[in-house]
């Protein structure tokens, strides 16, 4: 029988400012039996610092000096971790204050849950009206925010979840891998009334440091990056839209059918370069 501890992913690159605050917060903010594990990438000098001002504190380091996204560091610790819980808390969020066990007696005291999680976005972003037909109750009075996939930060899903879909396959994002956990058999969410951990790369979160258009170019979030984004209002209107979507994403299984979701993929893949064309005409 594995401990009910949870071992924890950062990965951590060229930021040291939200380094710092990213993970203090989250050695502070969890249980001491929770585990720490640091996956740094690339050779930031000052990042690099930061991470071993606190290495005394961490269960685990790995130093690549190549950026390696998420699903080495990520397998590194679902092969390697002891834990009957995992999870992975991004360099530019802070995690609450016992956002851990909190998360963890939610997975305790219902079975079905498989990956759950912390809320990042505004509480301007939230639609009662829409979201409530998604918020479920279950056992010991939990209620959930059903969801097929959450944010990749802030969450904590069950071994058994990995030991039955095993890790993370090439280029396999951590949507596409909740999605699976999902149409397995478990619950995925957000713990409701919501755990939030602040994003610092939302312009509107207190510790962010996009403060002006120009900062954009200086720390510019790898999503906004692949959208072209290139405004902070651009930015937060991309981060509503995020929420609006998890609000109001279907939770039927056969909508998130592979072949269901390869057809909708060519479709907005053909909606994208006919917009392209148009604008060039």
């Amino acid at each position: 029988m594995l401990p009910d501890d949870l071992d924890v992913l950062m990965i951590t690159f060229n930021r040291p400012h939200y380094t710092e605050l990213a993970l203090s917060s989250l050695l502070n903010n969890s249980s001491k039996s929770t585990r720490v594990w640091v996956w740094h990438n690339g050779t930031d000098q000052k990042t690099l610092e930061v991470v071993h001002s606190f290495r005394q504190h961490l269960h685990n380091f790995h130093h690549s000096r190549e950026n390696v996204h998420l699903t080495m560091p990520t397998n590194w610790l679902y092969k390697n971790a002891e834990g009957r819980f995992l999870s992975k808390v991004d360099d530019d969020c802070i995690v609450p204050p016992r956002w851990d066990a909190t998360l963890i007696h939610a997975h305790k005291d219902e079975p079905r849950f498989g990956v759950i999680g912390c809320w990042r976005f505004q509480e301007e972003d939230f639609f009662p009206e829409i979201a409530s037909k998604k918020i479920h109750k279950f056992k010991n009075g939990r209620q959930l925010l059903v969801n097929f996939w959450v944010e990749g930060s802030g969450y904590v899903i069950k071994r058994e979840c990995v030991d039955a879909l095993g890790i993370l396959k090439h280029n396999q994002s951590f949507t596409d891998y909740c999605i699976n956990v999902a149409r397995a058999g478990w619950t995925n969410g957000w713990l409701y009334p919501f755990l939030y951990q602040e994003h610092m790369d939302d312009p509107r979160a207190a510790n962010s440091a996009l403060k002006k258009d120009s900062d954009l170019k200086q720390f510019l979030p790898l999503s906004a990056r692949r959208n072209s984004v290139d405004s902070l209002s651009e930015w937060t209107a991309q981060l509503r839209r995020s929420a609006l979507l998890a609000q109001q994403a279907p939770i039927d299984p056969t909508y998130w059918s592979p072949t269901r979701r390869k057809l909708r993929n060519l479709k907005h893949r053909a909606r994208s370069l006919l917009s392209k064309k148009s604008r060039l005409w």
